[in-house]
Parts: C-alpha cells; sequence; structure tokens
C-alpha cells in the first residue's frame, strides 16, 4: 500500500513540474492569491503538502478547484515555484481516478465541428492517461 501512495506522489510531483524543493514557504504566493479566503488549505500550504507526501490531505482539499489558475502565485514566488501547476495536477490526479473520463478517437463524431483542434489536443492530453 506504501508503495502504491509513494508512486502516486512521484506521478503528481512530476505532473506538477515544479521544484517543490526550492520552497521557503515564505507565503507570498497565498498572500498574492484572490481566492485564498476560500481555500481549505493555502497555496504555499498545498505545495508543502505534496513536497511532505500527504496524497491523502491533498485529494481531499477543496483548494485545487477553488483556485482561478490567475498565476499569481507563480509570479509572486522568489524561488520560481508553481502552487498553481500543483493545483493543476491535483485537479488531473482526482479527474482520472475516477476513471469515467477517458476519450477515444471514436467520440470525436460527439463534438462540435468548430471547435478548434488545439481544444480536441487539450482533451485528449488531460482526459486519456
Amino acid at each position: 500500500m506504501v508503495d502504491k501512495v509513494q508512486e502516486q506522489v512521484e506521478a503528481l510531483r512530476r505532473l506538477a513540474h515544479t521544484p517543490l524543493q526550492d520552497c521557503i514557504q515564505c507565503g507570498r504566493c497565498s498572500a498574492g492569491c484572490p481566492v485564498a479566503f476560500k481555500m481549505d488549505l493555502l497555496p504555499h500550504r498545498v505545495v508543502w503538502e505534496l513536497a511532505q507526501g500527504n496524497l491523502e490531505t491533498l485529494l481531499k482539499a477543496t483548494a485545487p478547484w477553488q483556485c482561478v489558475s490567475c498565476f499569481a502565485c507563480q509570479n509572486r514566488c522568489p524561488r520560481g515555484v508553481s502552487p498553481a501547476a500543483v493545483m493543476e495536477a491535483l485537479r488531473l490526479t482526482a479527474i482520472r481516478q475516477q476513471g469515467a473520463n477517458k476519450y477515444d478517437a471514436a467520440q470525436l463524431e460527439h463534438f462540435d465541428p468548430e471547435l478548434p483542434q488545439q481544444a480536441l489536443v487539450a482533451v485528449f492530453r488531460k482526459f486519456n492517461k
């Protein structure tokens, strides 16, 4: 069980692709977040939880769903850490764990033909892992 959790934590870290170890917990990201008042875990705490490998805490949190991906946290970070990338990785992980969010090429006929190709590629990247 521990190995499975550790594998999921490592997958989440790779998906976030941000230098978690560089975070100094200064709180600038949380201070600049326009929706921090709605979050159960502030951005700097989300980064800390992932660095510590606390997957269960992160997957139960509502903070990733409150994040508006404005990247104010990333812009304020003096060390180049992106809490927004961690939030997106958490959202993707939660969606992928549901298991019913997979698309295949046969389902393309159900999409609006006016939809930009970039949007279709994004759907496959997010929901086909």
